[in-house]
């Protein structure tokens, strides 16, 4: 099984490149605990996404803490990485969003694969709920969305934007994007719509299992944005709206995994203590061993 991790971010909010920080016991990266999660749960084969000055860094550090018969790519999100017959001769400061991230890695997937934020944490859980959803689907059609509980993803140092799950069933009917979310008195309040939550809802954390038939949806998509021409400085074709564009037009199926597990990610850079503080009482209950490889000691 796959995990992809997209670590292209430029952490505007963060003020640094939070992939990178060392936030675990050990200074260990936020990602390298989703890694070790998903190795612990059937994961052979890790794919990350990153800009291109951190490839060969990434490698490095990376390939020396994963067990013996894991797959490693580290491939680069490039502005002119695009659909063939495609060209942009304009400028913009960053590639082309979540779903260009990964279409990067159209060419070293051939199955279901899991698809993650590297800064964000998304408990044990919720592999081995995601690995069991793979092994039972076998359609080319079946996607899944592992959904966290809305009062458990917010943050207390500013307000947060959260896809609000829509279902019948366990099936996935739309995510609405609520921009501007903060916990308030008598409940969640979405500051832009005036809309207020009681934080029970589902919401994405932008972790979705993902059939390669996704690699021809950004394709189509990416043509599609590109050709329309309207806002290619700074424009973005995001994961979640291909997503359900193909579940809209009856490419997809959607299924709401419930995750089961804690989350925790780092919006803002004072959420960083936070994140630490969880990480050192996760690792001292044994949750995870320290040093978290055993290859790497220091």
């Amino acid at each position: 099984m796959i995990l992809l991790l997209m670590a292209a971010g430029r952490g505007s909010r963060y003020g640094k490149l939070k992939q990178f920080d060392g936030l675990g016991p050990r200074e260990e990266f936020l990602m390298e605990f989703s890694i070790f999660d998903a190795l612990q749960n059937g994961f052979d084969h890790i794919v990350v996404i990153t800009q291109k000055d951190n490839v060969d860094f990434l490698r490095d550090h990376l390939s020396p803490r994963l067990p013996s018969g894991t797959k490693l790519d580290v491939l680069a999100q490039r502005l002119e990485d695009l659909p063939s017959g495609i060209e942009f001769n304009g400028e913009r400061a960053k590639p082309w969003g979540t779903a260009h991230a990964v279409w990067t890695a159209r060419e070293v997937i051939d199955a279901p694969f899991v698809v993650i934020n590297a800064d964000d944490y998304y408990g044990q859980n919720a592999y081995k709920n995601a690995a069991q959803f793979i092994k039972s689907e076998d359609g080319e059609n079946s996607f899944g969305l592992v959904a966290y509980t809305l009062r458990d993803t917010l943050s207390e140092y500013g307000s947060v934007s959260r896809g609000v799950c829509e279902q019948q069933g366990d099936q996935l009917v739309s995510v609405i994007e609520r921009t501007k979310l903060e916990e308030q008195e008598n409940g969640i309040l979405d500051i832009d719509s005036g809309l207020s939550f009681t934080g029970d809802e589902l919401v994405s954390m932008n972790f979705w299992v993902c059939q390669p038939t996704l690699f021809d949806q950004v394709t189509k998509d990416l043509k599609s944005f590109i050709a329309q021409g309207e806002n290619l400085d700074s424009g973005e074709v995001y994961l979640p709206f291909v997503i359900q564009a193909m579940l809209k037009n009856d490419l997809a199926q959607v299924k709401v995994i419930p995750s089961e597990s804690l989350w925790f990610g780092v919006t803002y850079l004072d959420d960083k203590e936070k994140a630490m503080a969880k990480l050192r009482e996760i690792t001292s209950s044994g949750g995870y061993p320290s040093p978290l490889w055993p290859t790497v000691t220091a």
